[in-house]
């Protein structure tokens, strides 16, 4: 099979690429390594961290790109790299360059930034893809769009809407099968075919060769569903606690790309995420905590519940007796888990399997448990949740703290019975990948370009280093970079 551009994977900056290269009159295939379309993207919440665009002056925000050039001063080294500069000047024109379709619309999501520096736009400066109905789209679209994560681990469809990251793979799938594009599911891609030091195409774990005349844009993910890879890196966490979709995300097209002579970094860093353990295994998600305690091992505080989860999967990190770690609430809200897991799981089978234990007593659960110190935490905390001020981590001061609460976010731990749930360190991929230029192609360790080979999403080390400074940042670079790998395609001469 022969193509212009070949595109593996198929989340956000995956399809965008397609997109973009579909549009340029580009013969474009999309590789997907299983039976359904959008990745860890179609998983997500659809936010993207994409400053200074028309969508943000619609809502009337007070952003702007020099506004957003000001906050990643405050959060990462000065002067700011070629491609964070690259990022900031070209998310305005890639978006206004998607609203000129009808298939796209976009919207402001209101989300707070997550850290409170100079440039921080109040509730956030993120936009996400409008929903979409299922029966907006073609049959063949909506039957490959990976249903939302709480459905697809348990073997059901997708929803009538769309929404989020859904909604953002719906939209973009559609527009690049209207415009001709090939889509290839159950394509295991392994490796790079290369003739005279130029990447031209593909293999599959089949043996299979897929030519590509002008590019490989490489999206497939990062290699947090990889043990091995995990290890040698020292990535905090499992494969079986990440949120990326079952048997993907290996890593093999990083490692691939390195016996090429390909440059890589941040490799030991992940988009980490505290994760409700579930009875079957594996981790879930969660923010927005609006209640409770998370205790480690001793029983103790250890952090402000409250911080943005990628900050919050840090702190976890930071110290062994911490995963498992376990978040301690009442029955206020009828047994069920003050905070948003996704999924969260059934109540009953969480308590059958252990994963949740419900004591009629702080004492008893502690005693249950061997959290020694879980007493005097609870009785400290419930102190602070009377005078409102947390002593201890200052939670419910931030502006993020309060987005999920209202406010009530000190809220004492008073109704019994007790449970705890184990929480274990997920995450939402690995941030270390292929070194990528300005024009997305990757580079070499000498510092030059491997001709054919360009690389984004999660395949691509991330351009904010170990720093995650916002809701969508992760899918505002995979876009903006994708995008501009199809540019140097397009004008590279032939």
């Amino acid at each position: 099979m022969a193509y212009d551009v070949v595109v593996v994977g198929s989340g956000g900056g995956a399809l965008i690429g397609a997109y973009f290269a579909q549009q340029a009159g580009l013969r474009t295939v999309v590789l997907e390594r299983t039976d359904k379309v959008g990745g860890t993207s179609a998983y997500s919440g659809g936010s993207c961290w994409l400053p200074g665009t028309d969508v943000q002056q619609r809502a009337g925000l007070p952003d702007s790109t020099e506004g957003a050039r000001t906050y990643l001063e405050a959060l990462l080294p000065t002067p700011l790299s070629t491609n964070v500069e690259v990022f900031l000047a070209e998310s305005p024109r890639l978006v206004a360059e998607l609203e000129t379709d009808e298939a796209f619309a976009w919207e402001w999501s209101p989300f707070p930034e997550y850290f409170d520096a100079p440039g921080r736009v109040p509730m956030g400066r993120s936009i996400q893809p409008s929903n979409i109905r299922r029966d907006e789209l073609p049959p063949e679209v909506a039957a490959l769009v990976r249903p939302p994560v709480e459905r697809d681990r348990a073997g059901e469809g997708g929803r009538n809407t769309l929404s989020g990251g859904q909604a953002l793979i719906a939209r973009t799938l559609m527009a690049f099968v209207r415009d001709g594009g090939t889509v290839l599911t159950n394509q295991h891609v392994t490796d790079y075919v290369v003739e005279d030091g130029r990447v031209v195409g593909v293999t599959t774990e089949g043996g299979e060769t897929i030519r590509a005349a002008r590019g490989v844009i490489v999206a497939a993910g990062g290699f947090e569903g990889n043990d091995t890879l995990r290890g040698l890196h020292g990535v905090p966490g499992t494969a079986g606690w990440t949120m990326a979709p079952a048997g993907t995300n290996t890593g093999e097209l990083i490692i691939a790309g390195q016996a090429l002579g390909a440059a890589i970094e941040q490799m030991e860093h992940g988009w980490l995420c505290p994760g409700l353990e579930q009875p079957g295994g594996g981790g879930s998600f969660t923010l927005g905590f609006r209640g409770g305690v998370m205790v480690d091992a001793d029983g103790r505080r250890y952090a402000n519940e409250s911080l943005p989860y990628d900050q919050f999967g840090s702190q976890m990190a930071a110290a062994p007796n911490r995963i498992p770690s376990w978040f301690v609430f009442d029955s206020r809200e009828g047994g069920s888990l003050p905070a948003i897991a996704m999924p969260e799981g059934d109540p009953a089978e969480h308590l059958e399997a252990g994963t949740w234990v419900k004591r009629d007593t702080i004492d008893e659960l502690a005693a249950a448990l061997g959290l020694t110190d879980l007493g005097d935490t609870v009785a400290r905390f419930n102190t602070f949740s009377a005078n409102r001020v947390d002593e201890d981590f200052g939670r419910g001061v931030d502006e993020y703290d309060n987005f999920f609460t209202g406010g009530a976010t000190l809220v004492p731990l008073e109704t019994p019975p007790y449970i705890a749930a184990r929480f274990v360190l997920s995450d939402l991929g690995t941030k270390g990948g292929m070194v990528i230029d300005e024009h997305g192609r990757v580079i070499r360790s000498d510092g030059g370009p491997i001709p054919g080979l360009y690389a984004t999403s999660n395949s691509a080390a991330s351009i904010f280093g170990p720093l995650y400074p916002g809701p969508g940042a992760p899918l505002g670079q995979a876009l903006v970079f994708a995008s501009r790998a199809v540019q140097h395609i397009v004008e590279e001469p032939q």
